[in-house]
């Protein structure tokens, strides 16, 4: 079928839906077909800023949408065509496909491209001897001069910037997989496939020689059935390897099991990898440069493992590679990062609002033994003045009834019911571990054994089959949710050790489905809470994460960690890249899960390390300690740390103001708290450097210090109008250069950007103990400035239904005055009036002003 009449036939169908004013269940939308030599090429505009792109049989695509699920609105776009080539476009982006080549590339709507297929690269074949469905799919983009690329989820290997990178998408423990990729030069990629998916991949294979044991040790471990005991030992493997240019190159490290402890890789005796944790992805990557000629290479392994490197030239494009795929689907979003993330969230699902009190301290441990631990702990934070919100019951809480038999052993929980009423007294809330696995013993274990609803081979539960999950949560609210209990704790949602590779699910193929069981457990708790306790929001921890995970009201957390600086500096990677796969809400274990055992409470050099992370942890989007085998409890650790910790927690509690305005942001514009450089600074090059700083919200840039005896900080301040200030001393600082920062341990590098407008609480125990106290404005002038402070009640689903206020500040720095607008909206029991401590920065002094707000339009005048 000529191109031509392929594109006007889409037109027209499309023409006349409109013209005559057909009824449509559901948006048309415009759509451009050609032939490809991977099958029908199918582009469908979704957005204004955002064009799918699908090629293979269309009969063979998967009967089940995961990821775009919400409901939008047709876009206005137009097809066209002439000798060259066929086009898709809407005002934000344009797809002209080349028709002798079926190459595609991508455009704004000022005509720059954004990025382009290689020539020839997009490909879909099958297995040798294959008849099924399932084939490899894979596109390679060109990467252009000094692009960046972000995104991929959270991974361990410590990079930011993923441009070049090889990458091994699987769910594992600290490794959650989003196949969802963010450039520097405005666009961003959603590689639309439920399987396992490589990034990046190297050509080359290199198989190591056996040369050693190594020595052995008994280490503690998390597993499935409760801490255990095992024994690792250790070998040496030897290989080679010669390459013809000099250059960079791609190694992955993989250990040939799911899991290790161990990446030490040398190149030449020359460290490459070097990290170590009872529970490490099976495999890591990382950029080498290689001179021209040959290289000896050693690798430090656990003894069960069998490594293998996979190596190759890095090059200068981005490829994707999906070996158990329907067909090639993908979508690309033009548009600066706010611009995509909001269009991935409004395909995909937004992010429901937390409760409030989510975003203050949430206390952690692995683990408490009974009720009367819960309670004391609680009562000793308020006697200590530290600032508390929600504590966590970790696993094993179920005692005698076998593995997450959703019930509490009452030889140390005599009444749950009662143990929550007591918190919810104490003014604090509890989470509760809950896991995707039973023991087929337990009562509840039996039930899914007699049904055969566990994935075969093992004892986790197949959410693929929706007769399971309903199953699953039945017993879920009947022997958990009725007990009050606040917020969930889903543990080990990947599932754990990637056990859906090489096995058969409800849905199929557990390989096709191998990164989409998170998708499926938060969806089962998430919805049926929303059922059977309509107005109490939702929030869940999870270990892992997939596209469109967001919807159900899920923070994830780096899983179980090391302790050390090392491991302290990739958490801040792996924060901000999670960040850049759209994903909004991320904590880890602050002081690491694995911790260095009884002498942590008296360490001076732990002590220091632990500070630095709960000051990263207080500009995090969630703020968490956890630690295994340890009592987390800052009075464990003497009266120098509860104090330090107190003025952090007191810190992250006077930003509450502006840290639910964010989080307000998240629900309603698809923003994002936790902000890698790119997202604000895409266009300063020096920004786009920095590894480890980032935006919190639209105000604060954070620079963690993450090493060992800094007292200064070297912190480069990125361009912006106006310049910024020094949080801690009102001095300003010049934007475009790098700046050098007092940095005591307790006082975390922090700029404030000219024309920010921070609301801050007073310091209070918990949220909403001083809900009608004033509230201080702090503004930063330089440059004008905007924000909205919203609010609500804080616990229900109200404000989907309007519930809520909001103020739109103004900052006019040229008029020097503050307009604070009409309040929009209101809630039930929402204050008439507020009182507002208003104050200017000004030569590192500040101007103060007291107003009473009613809700009616305000001008203050400096």
């Amino acid at each position: 079928m000529p191109d031509r009449f392929r594109w006007s036939c889409a037109a027209i169908i499309l023409c006349l839906a409109s013209a005559t004013g057909i009824s449509q269940t559901a948006p048309v939308p415009t759509e451009l077909k050609l032939p490809s030599a991977c099958g029908e090429l199918r582009l469908t505009a979704l957005t204004e800023n955002s064009i799918r792109v699908r090629c293979g049989d269309a009969s063979a695509e998967q009967t089940t949408e995961l990821i775009f699920t919400a409901r939008v609105p047709s876009v206005a776009a137009s097809i066209g065509s002439d000798a060259r080539s066929s086009w898709i476009q809407t005002s934000k982006v344009k797809v002209v496909v080349d028709k002798r080549s079926g190459d595609i590339q991508f455009l704004d709507s000022k005509g720059k491209v954004l990025t382009e297929e290689v020539a020839g690269a997009r490909q879909l074949t099958a297995a040798a001897g294959s008849s099924g469905p399932l084939k490899t799919a894979e596109v390679q983009y060109l990467l252009q001069p000094g692009e960046h690329i972000y995104g991929s989820g959270q991974f361990q290997d410590g990079y930011l910037d993923i441009a070049r990178l090889p990458r091994k998408l699987v769910q594992l423990n600290t490794q959650i997989s989003i196949p969802f990729f963010l450039s520097s030069r405005g666009y961003g990629i959603l590689w639309h496939n439920y399987g396992m998916t490589e990034l990046n991949p190297p050509a080359n294979h290199l198989v190591l020689t056996e040369t050693g044991g190594g020595a052995s040790q008994v280490v503690d471990v998390t597993t499935s059935s409760g801490t255990q005991q095992q024994m690792r030992g250790g070998k040496q493997f030897t290989g080679a390897l010669e390459v013809a240019k000099e250059g960079d190159y791609g190694f992955v490290l993989d250990s040939g099991r799911a899991m290790t402890d161990r990446y030490h890789l040398s190149v030449d005796s020359k460290a490459v990898f070097n990290l170590e944790n009872r529970w490490l992805p099976g495999s890591t990557s990382g950029i080498v440069h290689l001179t021209a000629g040959k290289h000896q290479l050693a690798v430090d392994a656990n003894a069960d493992d069998h490594p293998f490197i996979d190596w190759g030239p890095t090059e200068n494009k981005t490829v994707l590679r999906s070996p158990d795929a329907r067909q090639i689907d993908y979508t690309v979003f033009a548009g600066n990062a706010d611009q995509v993330i909001g269009s991935y969230r409004k395909l995909t699902g937004a992010a429901p609002l937390f409760p409030e009190w989510a975003f203050g301290f949430i206390q952690c441990r692995e683990r408490y033994h009974s009720s009367d631990e819960i309670i004391d702990t609680i009562q000793q934070f308020r006697k200590d003045n530290l600032p508390l919100d929600l504590i966590v019951q970790d696993w094993q809480y179920w005692g005698k009834y076998g593995w997450n038999a959703m019930r509490f052993d009452e030889a140390h929980y005599p009444d749950p019911a009662a143990l929550v009423k007591q918190i919810h007294d104490l003014n604090a809330r509890l989470m509760v571990s809950v896991w995707s696995r039973f023991d087929p013993a337990s009562d509840v274990g039996k039930l899914f054994a007699e049904k055969k609803y566990f994935i075969p081979g093992t004892t986790w539960v197949d959410f693929f089959n929706p007769d399971a999950a309903n199953l699953y949560w039945q017993n879920f609210s009947k022997r958990m949710l009725s007990l009050g209990i606040d917020a969930w704790w889903l543990d080990a949602t990947e599932p754990e050790n990637d056990d859906l590779h090489n096995r058969t699910v409800y849905a199929g193929s557990g390989d096709e489905y191998r990164l989409a069981y998170p998708l499926y457990v938060t969806k089962t708790v998430y919805e049926g809470s929303r059922k059977d306790a309509p107005d109490k929001r939702v929030m869940i921890l999870s270990r892992s994460a997939f596209l469109g995970e967001q919807r159900y009201s899920v923070s994830t957390w780096s899983g179980d960690i090391g302790n050390d600086w090392d491991t302290l500096r990739r958490q801040v990677t792996a924060g901000l890249d999670y960040a850049a796969s759209g994903m909004p809400y991320w904590t880890t274990d602050t002081g690491g899960f694995f911790r260095p055992g009884k002498g942590q409470y008296t360490d001076p050099a732990y002590h220091e390390r632990f500070i630095r992370w709960l000051e990263f942890s207080t500009f995090s989007p969630l703020m968490r300690v956890h630690g295994y085998m340890t009592n987390t409890e800052p009075w464990n650790y003497g009266p120098s740390m509860v104090e330090q910790q107190r003025k952090l927690l007191n810190l992250r509690y006077e930003l509450l103001p502006y840290i639910y305005s964010q989080a307000a942001n998240v629900t309603l514009s698809g923003g994002t708290i936790m902000r890698p450089l790119v997202m604000d600074f895409a266009g300063d090059p020096r920004a786009l450097e920095q590894k480890y700083e980032y935006m919190f919200g639209p105000a604060f840039l954070v620079a963690p210090v993450l090493e060992a005896g800094v007292t200064q900080a070297h912190v480069y301040a990125p361009a912006s109008k106006g310049g910024w200030f020094d949080w801690w001393t009102g001095q300003p600082v010049a934007s475009g250069a790098e700046a050098m920062l007092d940095a005591p341990v307790g006082k975390i590098p922090l700029l404030v950007r000219a024309g920010s407008i921070v609301p801050l609480d007073p310091v209070q125990q918990y949220v909403g103990e001083k809900k009608n106290m004033p509230l201080e404005l702090r503004i930063y002038p330089g440059a004008d400035g905007t924000f909205t402070l919203y609010d609500d009640d804080g616990l229900t689903y109200g404000y989907e239904r309007g519930q809520s206020s909001q103020v739109a500040l103004t900052w006019n720095d040229k008029a020097g005055t503050l307009a604070l607008g009409a309040r929009r909206g209101s809630y039930p029991n929402m204050p008439a009036q507020r009182q507002m401590h208003v104050r200017l920065l000004r030569n590192k002094q500040w101007s103060e002003k007291d107003i009473t707000y009613t809700g009616r339009p305000v001008t203050i005048r400096f």
